[in-house]
């Protein structure tokens, strides 16, 4: 497994196993299935509302709690400083974790004016130890540029919604200036129409690979971090078997032609 070194030295895998929208019962027996697959990283969120199931299949997966990597996020309706802080006890206590890996606000809600008071939380959180890295998710470059100019800590990763269709490149190089790591949120695309595409389905046959493993792998050789989910055990298997493999410069450049600047999920800027 390909780890990626965060700005304040922690490392994190490459390739975790996201649970949104798996119920809180059925997150337990995924996250077990990922973990047996040799998954060590699983992101998780308050609004997903099955962190007790996460917890406990970390907790029950027999594996030492310094090989896993857990994260979760605060959600909209936490931001500011003390409730960000009763939010994070609440997470916690739901995971029965007594550290956390990474601790993500899950959107910056502009329209609240809160997520750097909400970032000082975090702050707090890892100082006194906590938590090991913190960072947000759905942070546009305008939402970044105030956060650093007020924040004591760099946040070590943006969670962002980044397939071929929508690459993000502008944000991404941001980031990368900025040493904050970009992690993909619906890194296939939100299913099939994507995996479907001509270009994806050749360059899979090509390699003897499928459309998800071909497009995992380019996110692997972007230097992107990336989680994919799914509750069907053959293809948790299947998404964590992309390091045999690499992709040309050619297969690259085929796929970077796919960016369409195609926004599945909510705009950032008017969000929460």
């Amino acid at each position: 497994m390909n780890t990626i070194t965060l700005n304040n030295g922690v490392t994190m895998p490459q390739l975790g196993f996201g649970v949104w929208q798996v119920p809180d019962d059925e997150a337990e027996h995924a996250v077990s299935a990922a973990l047996a697959a040799g998954y060590r990283s699983i992101d998780t969120a308050k609004l997903y509302q099955n962190e007790a199931g996460v917890g406990r299949a970390v907790r029950e997966s027999g594996i030492p709690r310094d090989e896993l990597f857990v994260t979760t996020k605060l959600w909209n309706d936490e931001h500011g400083y003390d409730r960000a802080l009763r939010a994070f006890d609440a997470s916690m206590e739901r995971l029965g974790l007594d550290v956390l890996d990474l601790y993500l606000i899950h959107w910056p809600a502009p329209a609240q004016n809160k997520y750097v008071e909400t970032w000082k939380a975090l702050e707090k959180l890892y100082a006194d130890g906590r938590v090991r890295a913190i960072g947000v998710s759905n942070f546009t470059v305008q939402a970044l540029d105030r956060l650093l100019d007020e924040a004591e800590v760099v946040p070590a990763v943006n969670q962002i919604e980044l397939h071929p269709q929508f690459a993000q490149d502008a944000l991404r190089a941001y980031d990368s200036a900025h040493g904050i790591a970009t992690e993909a949120w619906s890194p296939l695309g939100q299913g099939k129409g994507l995996l479907d595409e001509p270009v994806l389905t050749r360059i899979a046959a090509k390699h003897g690979r499928s459309p998800a493993q071909v497009v995992l792998r380019w996110h692997i050789q972007l230097g992107n971090i990336v989680i994919p989910k799914s509750v069907t055990p053959e293809r948790i298997r299947e998404n964590i078997d992309v390091f045999g493999f690499e992709l040309d410069p050619g297969d690259m450049t085929e796929i970077a032609a796919m960016d369409a600047d195609r926004r599945l999920g909510p705009d950032p800027a008017t969000f929460g």
